[in-house]
């Protein structure tokens, strides 16, 4: 018997309570960016080397990700056996991945222009420069024939091997396909591809292990290379720029989750973990494993979360959207440049281009920003060199919204598509059905229920959890 079941009426004690508290990751995750704040504020020098740790957590798990995304895709298509449903799930996720965009676009552009954070700066175009700039925001940008050129990889491996999303779609989408078309001779190598998906989570279990640290070591760069001064300068462009972003969450996602029956906050508290992680990483891509295996055990089947999810992480960039249309018209306004509403449409329509691709780490919407201006020929791209300093402090809302945006929009494709619990959501959501029951909260998401073994195993679950290894989890 465990403990939890010797005495099921006793209130555990103060001591215990915090323990069980603090080995919750997202209580760690929320220590650790508190105290990387403390070290960057208290100790600047030393916090802005602490770098190191943080973006060694984010290499950790982008090492991860490419292949993460190929068995998942390519075991999502392989199982749901039918090219046609492949094919109209990924159009209705574009689709409401270029609408949602849009939106997003539009109401940044409706508050910048309200707002107007850059009138009054007066900035000379003459004493911008763009030494000190990062490389990639100088160089020339690719068009559009070389930017879908470029989601062909050299090789199937060199796709996995890289660190763009949009190669390793393709080469898992045919793969998939392939595995469909070779009927039972693919059987067995989607059945390894499923058991190799496991042992990948189980690493990603491990490295999330270091969230925590990675939030620390970002964190305290962040504020002692910087300073907390830093948001007086441009105050108003980054307060209205997060309350944009906070706007478009609650607002528009939260409307979209009611259409499709469910609510926005509890589906926030339900991944407060990753919406902490991203926080202190300022990047989106740590938390796509969890988010896919915690999509799985809200309800949605597993092909439709593996076609979705890291869809939306290159065309569903919703906080990226956002600051692309505030940041050039902020630009705009503070160089005294005049554009009417003809020529932000058409910035628009470029925007609509360059924030596709962009992976989820720190600093591409920057980057993106670059591509924008030197697409256009309203905005110098020697401009950027005015919100560069404070582009970090806007990157967690970007990240943040982005995150929450796509886990809406694969609930939303789901339901659309007959592939959602929506009972099964409602109840996880609602903390019915935790996550991870046992205190190991870390455990990997193979060993929660999937939405298909859920199924299968709901009127045993408890049996089943009483039986093996249970001293481990009690």
């Amino acid at each position: 018997m465990s403990r939890n079941d010797a005495a099921p009426g006793t209130v555990p004690s103060p001591s215990r309570r915090i323990r069980r508290l603090l080995s919750l990751l997202y209580v760690q995750c929320l220590i650790g960016v508190v105290a990387g704040a403390a070290v960057g504020w208290l100790w600047p020098t030393f916090g802005a080397e602490l770098k190191p740790l943080g973006d060694g957590f984010i290499a950790l798990v982008r090492m991860m990700i490419a292949p993460v995304i190929f068995c998942t895709v390519v075991h999502g298509i392989a199982s749901m056996g039918n090219a046609r449903a492949v094919g109209r799930v990924s159009l209705k996720a574009l689709i409401y991945f270029e609408v949602l965009t849009t939106v997003a676009m539009v109401i940044g552009l409706v508050v910048v222009n309200v707002v107007q954070p850059g009138s009054g700066l007066h900035v000379d175009p003459s004493t911008l420069s763009t030494e000190g700039l990062p490389p990639e925001a100088t160089e020339s940008h690719e068009s559009v024939a070389a930017f879908i050129l470029s989601i062909v990889p050299d090789t199937v491996l060199s796709a996995l091997t890289g660190h763009e999303i949009l190669p390793v779609l393709l080469i898992s989408v045919l793969f998939g396909f392939g595995l469909n078309a070779a009927g039972q001779a693919g059987r067995g190598i989607t059945q390894g591809i499923e058991k190799l998906s496991k042992v990948l989570f189980t690493l990603i279990r491990w490295i999330m292990r270091l969230a925590p640290m990675g939030a620390f070591g970002s964190m305290a760069f962040t504020i002692g290379n910087y300073g907390l001064d830093t948001l007086h300068h441009l105050f108003l462009l980054v307060g209205s720029f997060w309350l944009t972003a906070l706007f478009f969450v609650l607002v528009v996602l939260g409307t979209v989750m009611r259409i499709n029956g469910l609510r926005l906050l509890p589906f926030l508290r339900y991944i407060k973990e990753e919406l902490l992680i991203v926080l202190g990483t300022s990047s989106s891509e740590p938390v796509l494993p969890r988010m896919m295996a915690k999509l799985e055990h809200a309800g949605a089947s597993k092909p439709v979360v593996g076609i979705t999810l890291p869809a939306g992480y290159s065309f569903n960039l919703d906080g990226t959207a956002i600051y692309l249309t505030m940041g050039a018209v902020f630009l705009a306004q503070a160089l005294g440049i005049d554009l009417g509403l003809a020529e932000q449409l058409s910035m628009l329509t470029v925007m609509l281009l360059t924030s596709k691709g962009a992976a989820g780490v720190t600093g591409s919407g920057f980057i993106a920003l670059a591509a924008t201006l030197s697409a256009v020929p309203h905005v110098p791209v020697a401009a950027l060199a005015l919100i560069f300093g404070i582009d970090r402090f806007m990157s967690e809302a970007r990240a943040l919204t982005s995150v929450v945006g796509n886990g809406v929009a694969t609930l939303a494709v789901a339901k659309w598509e007959g592939q959602l619990d929506e009972r099964r959501a409602k109840a996880v959501l609602s903390g019915e059905i935790p996550y991870n029951p046992a205190p190991d909260h870390d455990r990997s998401p193979e060993t929660t229920e999937t939405p298909e073994a859920a199924e299968e195993s709901a009127p045993k679950e408890s049996s089943d959890r009483d039986r093996g290894p249970v001293p481990a989890i009690g």
